[in-house]
């Protein structure tokens, strides 16, 4: 299903639940018809927070519809119930926009459309590469990027529609987080570094804004995170940082880039728009809070 929604290879993923699973640290629900498993939800623990990792059942069962909402409810009445438990949060990108909305708002989540947008390589507009102010520096992401990245990502989400998704943008330790989960683990596919891209202001040598991109198939990269510091916008930073993404996969006969966008960031998609994407699937993300 991975590979035919989103053109992602979902093997590295799968071993890394696997791998959760022997552990016996990976909570969720199993559904089992006449000893066989036809569908499956699984989420974590971080701290206070939930978060529900995936959502499956198997087209041949009679109404998988019925059977995923039967799933949601077991896990949403969980989660919320969880001593501690503060705050749930789901991006479940098979499911396309409301499919699996009633069991999440009928526990009181907030509902916030995203999109899945694609862009072919080869054959794109990305042609050049935006000219960038002379004080600005491109360059590929480096492992001592790690801490002021996360001081990036922190303010400039701040009062962003994002953080309001993903509560790790709103503190350094919780952006560290997340960027240890996207460079040293596959769960978002494989961290592509020689496409991902720092944006340094030269007289500073300071980090003014990233993109990062990984790997979700052979010849796919997705665009993980993409930002810049409120100070530098409207400079382009972000476009020339697309463009330097795109053509280093073209380089290396990649055929797609993809990412995904909150619906409400008019800007951004208006910018991937004008560069050249295609919104290919929309999709819900959920956030509840006691």
């Amino acid at each position: 299903m991975w590979a035919q929604r989103m053109n992602w290879d979902y093997r590295s993923s799968a071993e890394m639940i696997l791998r959760y699973l022997d552990s016996k640290i990976l909570p969720g629900y199993a559904a089992v018809e006449d000893g066989r498993v036809v569908g499956y939800s699984f989420f974590i623990y971080e701290g206070s927070k939930g978060v529900i990792g995936d959502l499956f059942a198997d087209s041949s069962v009679n109404n998988p519809a019925h059977l995923q909402e039967e799933m949601l409810e077991h896990v949403i009445e969980t989660l919320q119930q969880s001593p501690g438990t503060q705050r749930v949060e789901a991006q479940l990108l098979l499911h396309d926009l409301g499919e699996i909305s009633g069991p999440f708002m009928r526990s009181g989540f907030r509902q916030f459309p995203r999109l899945f947008m694609g862009l072919g390589l080869g054959s794109s507009r990305v042609r050049g590469q935006m000219a960038l102010p002379p004080q600005v520096l491109l360059r590929p992401w480096q492992e001592q990027d790690f801490q002021p990245a996360a001081t990036i990502i922190t303010a400039a989400y701040r009062g962003h529609v994002d953080s309001q998704i993903n509560d790790q943008y709103r503190s350094v330790p919780g952006a560290m987080r997340f960027l240890n989960n996207v460079v040293r683990f596959p769960g978002c596919g494989t961290f592509d570094p020689g496409s991902s891209f720092t944006a340094i202001h030269k007289p500073t040598n300071s980090i003014i804004g990233m993109l990062l991109c990984s790997r979700v198939k052979d010849d796919v990269g997705h665009v993980t995170q993409v930002c810049v510091l409120p100070e530098y916008r409207n400079r382009h930073l972000a476009q020339a940082m697309i463009e330097s993404c795109a053509q280093s996969l073209e380089r290396r006969r990649f055929a797609e880039l993809s990412l995904t966008v909150t619906e409400a960031n008019t800007r951004a998609v208006e910018l991937y728009l004008r560069l050249g994407f295609v919104k290919q699937r929309v999709f819900d993300a959920f956030v509840w809070e006691e």
